[in-house]
C-alpha cells in the first residue's frame, strides 16, 4: 500500500487564508449551504485534518474547497493547486460557452427540475474561471443563423413571441413582488417545454427567429437572477449563461449588455471585484451599450460605477455615475422601452447609486441616496425594498448610528413578514446579526427587540 503524503500545497494555501482547520471547514460548509449540495454538509475540521495529511476528498469536494479559497484569496484557485489534480474532478457541465444553448436548455432545464440529479449541475458551485467571455469572434459567429433544419416542423410565429413575452412580464411582476425564491420551478418547466419546442420550430422569417431567440433569452435570464436573488449562485450562474448565448444568438447586443451586467452584479456581491468589473466593462461596449434604450443603458452604467468603485476607481466610479444619471433623466414618457427594463426607476438609480457610494467610502452619501430609494420606490417593489432597508441599517451601523440602524431593520423585519422569498433579503437578516453582536450585551433595548425578532425569523424561515 502506497504511503499517504502530507498535502502541502493544499496546507500553504490554508496558511495563506489564514484559516485555521475548523474555518477552512466553516468556509467549505457556507460554499454547500449557498450551493445545494446536500451529500457534503456535515464536514468537520477532521476532514480539513485528512485532506492535508494526504487523504483525497471524493466527488465535487475539490471543487467547493476550490471555491472557498478562491473566494477568501480573490483569485482563482484550481484543484491542480490545491494538489488535487485527477481526472476524475467533476467538470463545469454546462458552464462552456461553445455548447449549443438548446442543448444547455434541455439538459440545464432537465437537472434542475430533477431532484435527483439537480446536484450534478456543474459539481453545483459557482465558477470563477466560467466569467472569461469569449473572444468577439466569438459574438460574431452565434448571431449569424443556423444552418440546420428544425427538428419539428411545428411553425412559430409573431403570436408565439408576444406569448412568451408577457409570461416574462408577469413572472418579472412575480419576482419583484415576492422574491427569486417563489414560482421559479414554474418557469423552468415552461422555459424547458414550451420555449425549447418554440426555438425548435420552423420561423417564417429571419426576424421571428431572432425575436424568440430574444424572448427565451431573457426568459432564461429571468430563472437565472431569480436563482441569484434566492442565493442559488451556482444555479443562477448556468441560466445566466444560457440567457448569453440566446441572445448572442439572437444578434440582440442590449440583451446581453443587460445579462453581462447582472453576471457582474452577481460577482460583486460575491466578493469577485476584479472579475465583477472586467464583465460590466464589457456590457457597455460597443453596441450593447450605444444600442440600448436611455434607462437600459442607465442600469448598465451604474452597475459598472459599482464595479469600479469596488476595485478602487473612485473618480471613474463618480464619471460612472454622472453618465448613468444623466441617461435615465433623458428617458421619456412614450419611447419604447424593453420589458425588462420596466422595474429600473429612479428609485433603483438611487440604491445602485447609494452602493457605490458606500464602496467608495462616502457612508453619508450612501445613507442619503438609500433613504431617496426608500421614499420613492412603489409598493410594487417590495423584494427590492427589503433589500435596500438592510442595506441602509448596515450602512448607518456602520457609521455609528446604532440606534437608527435598530430602526432601518425593523422595518425590513417587517417587510419579511409580508411573504417575501428571497435569499438576498435573508442575507441581510443574518447581517444584521452579526453587526449586533458587539450590541447585544450593553443593554440596549431597541438591538435586544430587534435581535429577538431576528432570531424568531431565522427560526421560522430555516
Amino acid at each position: 500500500m502506497a504511503e499517504r503524503r502530507r498535502n502541502e500545497r493544499l496546507a500553504a494555501l490554508l496558511e495563506e487564508a489564514g484559516w485555521s482547520r475548523a474555518q477552512a471547514a466553516s468556509a467549505f460548509n457556507r460554499v454547500v449551504q449557498e450551493s445545494k449540495v446536500p451529500d457534503y454538509a456535515s464536514i468537520g475540521r477532521s476532514h480539513i485534518t485528512m485532506w492535508v495529511g494526504g487523504t483525497r476528498p471524493s466527488g465535487a469536494a475539490p471543487v467547493i474547497l476550490c471555491q472557498a479559497l478562491t473566494r477568501r484569496l480573490k483569485r482563482l484557485i484550481t484543484p491542480e493547486q490545491l494538489g488535487f489534480a485527477s481526472p476524475h474532478t467533476p467538470t463545469q457541465g454546462t458552464l462552456d460557452w461553445d455548447v449549443d444553448p438548446l442543448i444547455s436548455l434541455t439538459d440545464l432545464g432537465r437537472m434542475d427540475l430533477d431532484a435527483d440529479r439537480r446536484k450534478f449541475i456543474g459539481g453545483a458551485v459557482y465558477s470563477v474561471a466560467a466569467l472569461a467571455l469569449p473572444r468577439e469572434q466569438w459574438w460574431q459567429a452565434m448571431a449569424k443563423p443556423p444552418q440546420s433544419t428544425p427538428s419539428r416542423q411545428q411553425h412559430v410565429g409573431r403570436a408565439d413571441v408576444t406569448m412568451v413575452e408577457e409570461l416574462t412580464v408577469a413572472f418579472s411582476r412575480m419576482d419583484q413582488q415576492r422574491g427569486g425564491g417563489h414560482g421559479r420551478k414554474a418557469v423552468v418547466q415552461y422555459l424547458r417545454s414550451d420555449v425549447a419546442s418554440l426555438l425548435r420550430g420552423k420561423f417564417p422569417n429571419e426576424q421571428v427567429r431572432g425575436d424568440m431567440f430574444s424572448a427565451a433569452g431573457e426568459l432564461a435570464y429571468l430563472s437565472a437572477w431569480m436563482a441569484f436573488d434566492n442565493a442559488e449562485h451556482a444555479v443562477a450562474q448556468r441560466y445566466f449563461l444560457l440567457a448569453a448565448k440566446l441572445a448572442a444568438r439572437a444578434d440582440s447586443p442590449p440583451l446581453v449588455g443587460h445579462i453581462l451586467r447582472a453576471m457582474a452584479h452577481q460577482a460583486l456581491d460575491l466578493g469577485f471585484f476584479k472579475e465583477s468589473l472586467e464583465l460590466s466593462s464589457a456590457s457597455v461596449e460597443g453596441q450593447r451599450y450605444v444600442s440600448a434604450t436611455p434607462r437600459e443603458r442607465s442600469l448598465l452604467g451604474v452597475v459598472h460605477a459599482r464595479g469600479l468603485a469596488a476595485n478602487g476607481q473612485k473618480r471613474a466610479a463618480a464619471r460612472a455615475l454622472l453618465r448613468a444619471e444623466n441617461d435615465l433623466a433623458s428617458a421619456q414618457d412614450g419611447v419604447p422601452e424593453p420589458h425588462r427594463t420596466f422595474f429600473f426607476s429612479d428609485a433603483a438609480l438611487a440604491h445602485e447609486t447609494a452602493c457605490t457610494l458606500r464602496d467608495s467610502g462616502d457612508r453619508p452619501g450612501a445613507i442619503r441616496r438609500f433613504r431617496q430609494s426608500i421614499r420613492t420606490r412603489g409598493a410594487a417593489f417590495r423584494r427590492t425594498h427589503a433589500v435596500t432597508l438592510g442595506y441602509l441599517g448596515a450602512t448607518q451601523i456602520n457609521n455609528g448610528s446604532v440606534e437608527e440602524a435598530c430602526a432601518t431593520w425593523s422595518g425590513l423585519l417587517d417587510a419579511m413578514d409580508e411573504g417575501i422569498y428571497s435569499g438576498r433579503a435573508r442575507q441581510a437578516v443574518f447581517d444584521m446579526r452579526k453587526l449586533l453582536s458587539p450590541y447585544r450585551h450593553r443593554a440596549i433595548p431597541a438591538a435586544m427587540e430587534l435581535d429577538a425578532r431576528a432570531v424568531s425569523y431565522l427560526t421560522r424561515v430555516d
